[in-house]
């Protein structure tokens, strides 16, 4: 069995004494205790079973006039099953078996909205520049496999989910995130806004820019958006997803230690505290090993997890391992994010007229031909 990777709140604790990682807690994650949820039995014996990491934790908002707010929120980072080799279909299945094993476990903890990661039922294939010989996993939004599949575990569990896929419209490809109600009904769904074209991140070449703007999904739980994993690194993307009244902003992602592991704990962290909303953060794990079909070459990719969720007054909870299937549960108050809103005022002082009309000036619109 491979060494595993230590993630850093690992080698911190192995460094620090208590009293010292208090303070580092303090300045690094915002708060001294990370407000860890017991977890019941049966959910540790199931992390056990199938080889997942749990971890549970809270955000809480001060006493006020209205009830707490309260909705638990679950977020699953996963590896494929089988070599990239074997028929689309198996390949897909076996994730299927996989992450059901997790979200019954999520739902025994009571978690209310639960998100996976981008592209979760497939291997990240677009690093290979072929596009025909992974058609099969292209599906409709609204009765896919994978719609298919998890609408019934929303409707057993009462779960919102959000399934990120690969989206096949009428021939067209979209890197989309699709809304499932706890009646197991299709809510709606976000195209990913910006597709990187960097390195082996050629994603221009399989799918479009998303038309669908920054859709706010009013859930019984909360009201909730999809931020799809290059979509962190643009300020204004989430920007709007605010303004159109988010309370929970999810960012699936699928990105690999070359590409930004630096700041990975940092952009979602920012846009928490710049737009008054939680922001949840997840992220694929293991090692994908592809031999192009065209060339013959070999080509792997490996994904470093340490999915997280920051509150919007800035604090943030420990990420998952580095290299671990796992499942975040976190409790979180949203009258927190109102509270936060009064306290710093960044609607009442951000100046949107004026960085509209210097938009504006910078971008006219095109005349019309």
């Amino acid at each position: 069995m491979a060494t595993q990777s230590l993630h850093l709140d690992e080698i911190i604790k192995k460094k620090l004494n208590p009293e010292q990682l208090k303070e580092y807690n303090r300045i690094h994650y915002g708060r001294i205790d990370h407000c860890e949820l017991n977890l019941q039995d049966s959910t540790l014996e199931a992390g056990k079973l199938h080889d997942f990491e749990v971890a549970a934790y809270s955000f809480n908002a001060a006493k006020e006039v209205r009830n707490p707010r309260l909705v638990k929120v679950g977020l699953i980072q996963h590896s494929i099953v089988l070599p990239t080799t074997e028929p689309i279909e198996k390949q897909r299945n076996a994730v299927f078996d996989k992450v059901k094993k997790i979200i019954e476990t999520a739902a025994s903890e009571g978690v209310q909205i639960l998100c996976l990661q981008e592209a979760w039922y497939m291997p990240f294939f677009l690093c290979t520049r072929e596009k025909e010989e992974w058609k099969e996993f292209a599906e409709s939004a609204d009765n896919g496999p994978s719609f298919e599949f998890l609408s019934e575990l929303a409707k057993k569990y009462n779960l919102v989910i959000i399934s990120p896929i690969l989206e096949n419209d009428n021939g067209v490809w979209w890197n989309t995130a699709v809304v499932i109600d706890e009646n197991g009904n299709y809510v709606g769904k976000h195209r990913k806004n910006h597709l990187p074209s960097v390195g082996s991140f050629s994603e221009t070449a399989y799918y479009l820019p998303g038309n669908t703007g920054h859709p706010v999904f009013d859930t019984k739980y909360a009201k909730i958006a999809v931020n799809i994993c290059y979509g962190r690194h643009h300020a204004l993307n989430w920007l709007m997803f605010g303004l159109n009244g988010a309370e929970i902003v999810f960012n699936p992602a699928a990105t690999i230690s070359e590409f930004g592991e630096s700041f990975w704990g940092i952009e979602a962290r920012n846009a928490a505290i710049a737009n008054s909303y939680y922001t949840c953060s997840l992220n694929r794990v293991g090692t994908e090993d592809f031999t192009t079909r065209s060339t013959q070459k070999d080509i792997s990719r490996s994904y470093y997890g340490s999915s997280y969720v920051t509150a919007p007054n800035g604090c943030r909870t420990p990420g998952l391992s580095r290299d671990r299937d796992g499942l975040l549960v976190v409790e979180m108050d949203l009258n927190l994010c109102r509270q936060v809103k009064d306290h710093w005022g960044f609607n009442m002082t951000g100046r949107l007229d004026m960085y509209a009309k210097e938009l504006q000036e910078i971008y006219p619109t095109p005349n019309p031909l």
